[in-house]
């Protein structure tokens, strides 16, 4: 058997998220379809993250083993034809045997769009989250600084997780404006459950006023959920980039 790796794209609105889920139809579970459609047999996928209901994807890879005769260059055409069309293969490549899309990545990009004005916009409705007091940019920007580093990030970890250990780098944390588009930019080695929009929504209490200016480092250091500010809502969060 041969070990490929997927380069996908996808809308996550119409899911309910990454995983298989007993209860909701999940991407996971259509890229599997698609391959079993496209081999003639099941493959059980491997994917880098598993992002939540609602959240978007513009790099994600996965990987699965098959014995399929179809190449790499053929693959995604054969895949795409039985996708929805919310989700694409953009490339597929062959990788060693012991190649892990999860455990293999060094380090992932999240992007979260917020649509800064008191004028909602009809195409952003699923992929922006709506804030209409003026922000400033600079000030989120410097205050966003303060999550760089490695730090014991409990304080931005939602309960339900299972991981062992919530101590997280992050290598860059970034603000900017683009006309009506506010963005925050996150890049770090793996992120804990619902950290980036948790991330988010503190920020955006300090744009409110709700946190003082500076207030970063004594959220993280408290290590309590209830210090930060509020989850953001999904549809504002897609992942950006993976890197191997």
């Amino acid at each position: 058997m041969n070990n490929f790796a997927l380069t996908l794209a996808y809308d996550g609105t119409p899911f309910c998220g990454w995983q298989l889920q007993p209860n909701g139809e999940s991407i996971q579970q259509n890229i599997e379809h698609a391959i079993e459609q496209a081999t003639g047999a099941h493959s059980r996928i491997t994917g880098c993250s598993r992002t939540d209901a609602g959240v978007h994807a513009r790099e994600f890879v996965c990987n699965f083993f098959s014995s399929t005769h179809i190449s790499t260059e053929q693959l995604p055409a054969a895949l795409n034809f039985y996708l929805p069309p919310q989700i694409a293969v953009r490339a597929c490549r062959a990788v060693p045997q012991n190649f892990h899309a999860r455990y293999d990545c060094k380090a992932k990009t999240y992007r979260y769009h917020i649509h800064n004005s008191p004028v909602r916009d009809p195409f952003l409705l699923n992929h922006a989250t709506q804030i209409s007091r003026p922000l400033d940019e600079n000030f989120l920007h410097t205050q966003a600084q303060d999550f760089i580093g490695t730090h014991e990030f409990a304080a931005f970890c939602a309960a339900g997780s299972s991981v062992k250990t919530t101590v997280r780098t992050v290598t860059h944390a970034s603000v900017h404006r683009d006309g009506n588009s506010v963005y925050f930019t996150v890049r770090g080695e793996g992120f804990l459950y619902h950290m980036v929009r948790i991330m988010v929504g503190t920020l955006l209490h300090l744009a409110a006023g709700k946190l003082e200016p500076g207030s970063i480092p004594a959220i993280i250091a408290s290590g309590d959920r209830a210090q930060a500010g509020p989850t953001a809502p999904a549809q504002g969060l897609c992942l950006w980039q993976v890197e191997y």
